[in-house]
């Protein structure tokens, strides 16, 4: 929470523990320990900005109703050097408190005293964080659900680090294995159709069908012509692979810059393989007697772990799984580069690997049941005037990044993408994204910070420049729409820190639409330039903090804040 807001909790609770004290010292009430209370917000402001439970967690101590323990209190409360003006009692003895001028002014002052740096916090305590999403197979285009990983991976790692992680963004790149087999078996069929035609070389079921196949083969035929045809089909499938891999991990990295993701590493599978780190997390695990072998095959206990099932770790061929290379992956994580936490933003359909993948770690020891925290992402719906659009119209085909970014400002899918919390299905409607109006959510809230800027604009034209304003002109801030508004301002550092520990960035593209609609609010209710010129300075003081604050959430954000539309 803000500076102000903490300072403003802790008096609550000491004004309440002081009253307490009094009333029992004078014999109002027993002589008991009073132990912890609730400071909450209430939903319905007519019932206080905070209130306490306080009065019905100490009745079965002090053996008192609740309604009375509340009243004594209340006529005890001492709130002349608070930030608060009354305490009342509700209900069955709830105690509700009032904010004052001075809580209004001090948080006006407090944002703008911290610039860019309002709404950050240090809950994180600076502990190191993973964050992997995205993480696309390369043997392949990037797709919707890429798209939606990496909106919310990368804005997550920026509420992270807004809340005072350290936090590292990664791609792990998937370049070994089966689908890189299965890639490698794609391309030679298609390079020897090129020479001995398609009905002598048919595509198997398993293989990979795309374009993207199809032209890495030719553009080898045009670089290499036939004389791979009479190697070993083991020379020709590796010389294939490496021609074409680094071309789509190229493709990757570019389309990724278009969306103003920067990662701090890429993560290539192969160097597991490459470092022994599979290996020598497979020796571990027979170690722990964690496996067993059966049909040739080395196998890990899962389902002692939490697994469904067992799960093969080493093939008969002798080559280790996926989830063997995953294990060893994690553990470089967690062990080896020593993150506290790793965060994977993985698609629905992945559901039944984070059991056992947290199951593995925990077996290995290292407490993979608190250390790993997965993201499971539901699916996304593209629509266009109310219909399910499956089909990019420039290629006819299934709709990729590339394909969603050529059509979309990249501003609006990173804000629209985060408009949901990741579990939730959500539909992306094209037409909306590209709409400007006050019906899109990004366009609405870029607008009300250039309108901003425009006020001061203008009234520069006139002469009129803010200044720093003293407690007391700021304090004029009083009417209903100025003080929701101030009191909502004061609500980022909560709101980033729940967005960062409910690993939900969508709270914090919620809030800045919130906090656009009550600007707009107080812009029409509260004339800036009035009659009154101090209440003029405090008004200006009053846009500056939530241009400021816009700014700041946009920019963490990586979405670009515009001082005219």
């Amino acid at each position: 929470m803000s500076l102000l807001l903490k300072r403003v909790r802790a008096d609550l609770r000491e004004a309440v523990l002081a009253a307490a004290g009094q009333a029992m010292s004078e014999g109002a009430l027993p002589l008991a320990p009073t132990c912890g209370f609730n400071i909450e917000v209430p939903a319905d402001r007519a019932n206080g900005d905070f209130s306490t439970n306080a009065a019905m967690v100490w009745a079965r101590d002090l053996k008192r109703p609740p309604r009375t323990i509340a009243d004594e209190i209340a006529k005890r409360m001492s709130l002349e050097f608070s930030h608060f003006e009354r305490c009342e009692v509700a209900g069955p003895g709830f105690l509700n408190f009032y904010l004052g001028k001075g809580f209004y002014s001090g948080v006006i002052s407090e944002i703008l005293s911290r610039g860019s740096d309002y709404g950050r916090s240090d809950y994180g305590k600076g502990k190191k964080i993973n964050v992997e999403f995205v993480s696309a197979n390369p043997t392949g285009p990037m797709h919707m659900g890429n798209a939606r990983g990496g909106a919310l991976g990368d804005c997550l790692a920026a509420v992270l680090d807004f809340a005072g992680f350290d936090v590292s963004r990664e791609f792990y790149v998937n370049d070994a294995g089966n689908q890189i087999e299965k890639f490698a078996l794609s391309l030679d069929v298609r390079y020897r159709q090129i020479f001995e035609g398609e009905a002598a070389v048919p595509m198997p079921d398993d293989s990979y069908k795309g374009d993207d196949i199809i032209a890495h083969a030719k553009s080898f035929a045009e670089k290499h012509g036939g004389k791979y045809m009479d190697l070993p089909e083991e020379e020709r499938r590796g010389a294939l692979v490496d021609f074409a891999l680094p071309k789509n991990i190229a493709q990757m990295r570019e389309n990724i810059e278009k969306y103003r993701i920067k990662y701090d590493k890429w993560f290539f599978e192969s160097e597991l393989h490459e470092s022994g780190e599979v290996d020598e997390t497979i020796s571990i695990m027979k170690e722990k007697e964690l496996t067993y072998e059966k049909d040739g095959a080395l196998w890990y206990k899962a389902t002692e772990h939490g697994g469904e099932k067992d799960e093969v770790l080493v093939r008969s061929n002798g080559n280790p799984t996926y989830f063997a290379a995953d294990i060893a992956y994690h553990r470089n994580k967690l062990q080896t580069r020593g993150f506290d936490k790793a965060i994977d933003i993985w698609g629905a359909d992945h559901h039944g690997h984070v059991a056992r993948m947290k199951g593995a770690l925990d077996a290995i020891g290292l407490d993979g049941s608190n250390r790993l925290d997965v993201i499971l992402m539901q699916l996304v719906r593209l629509t266009r005037n109310g219909e399910v659009v499956r089909m990019s119209k420039r290629t006819g085909k299934a709709i990729t990044l590339t394909d969603l970014l050529e059509e979309i400002p990249t501003d609006a899918v990173r804000f629209l993408f985060n408009m949901r919390e990741p579990t939730s299905q959500m539909e992306f409607d094209l037409d909306l994204a590209v709409e400007q109006s006050s019906q899109n959510p990004v366009y609405y809230c870029q607008y009300a910070h250039a309108r901003i800027c425009s006020i001061f604009k203008n009234l520069a034209e006139e002469g009129i420049v803010m200044r720093e304003c003293a407690p007391a002109e700021l304090e004029l801030l009083c009417a209903p729409e100025e003080r929701e508004l101030i009191l909502f301002l004061s609500s980022l550092t909560d709101e980033a820190i729940l967005a960062a520990s409910n690993r939900d960035p969508a709270r914090i593209t919620r809030y800045t639409i919130e906090l656009a609609s009550l600007f707009h609010k107080f812009y029409n209710a509260c004339r800036v330039k009035c009659g009154d010129e101090n209440l003029m300075y405090a008004r200006l003081c009053l846009c500056a903090c939530v241009r400021d604050t816009i700014k700041n959430i946009l920019t963490m954000l990586k979405i670009e804040v515009p001082d005219s539309m």
